[in-house]
């Protein structure tokens, strides 16, 4: 069996503020991953919480596999059907409202980065590669 370190890291403070950051499903996913190496109590809880709790899958599927690793009884979490953040169609409707008539995706793209980063970067998490493609579709349906 692997050995984890038991005690809490040095910068535990800061990577379970990263590990919470809205903003950026990389820096929860690098947060995630670093913390995956220690196994404590408070490391547990914040990885249990990321695996239920956050918007992209990936930061999901990371959590769950340093708690498995870990020996902890954990459901695999399965991949959301619908929209991952609660109304995302009222979102983009009101960044749409909010450009000229003319505008292109590619402005709807960068208003909802600037209004709305986190529903930006959780989507763009999922999404990956597709994302684009995905928010032109949605885009041009509102």
């Amino acid at each position: 069996m692997k050995q984890f370190e038991t005690a809490l890291p040095e910068q535990y403070e800061a990577l379970k503020k990263q590990a919470n950051y809205t903003s950026s499903w990389r820096e929860r996913l690098n947060a995630v991953e670093v913390l995956s190496a220690y196994r404590h109590d408070k490391i547990i809880d914040l990885l249990k919480n990321r695996m239920q709790n956050d918007t992209v899958y990936k930061v999901q599927m990371a959590a769950y596999e340093a708690l498995a690793a870990f020996g902890e009884d954990v459901e695999k979490p399965a991949p959301l059907q619908f929209d991952i953040i609660k109304g995302t169609d009222k979102i983009f409707l009101r960044v749409k409202k909010s450009l000229p008539k003319d505008h292109t995706v590619a402005d709807f793209a960068n208003k909802l980065k600037r209004m709305r980063l986190d529903v930006f970067d959780a989507y763009e998490g999922d999404k990956g590669e597709q994302f684009m493609n995905w928010l032109e579709k949605r885009w041009a349906k509102l």
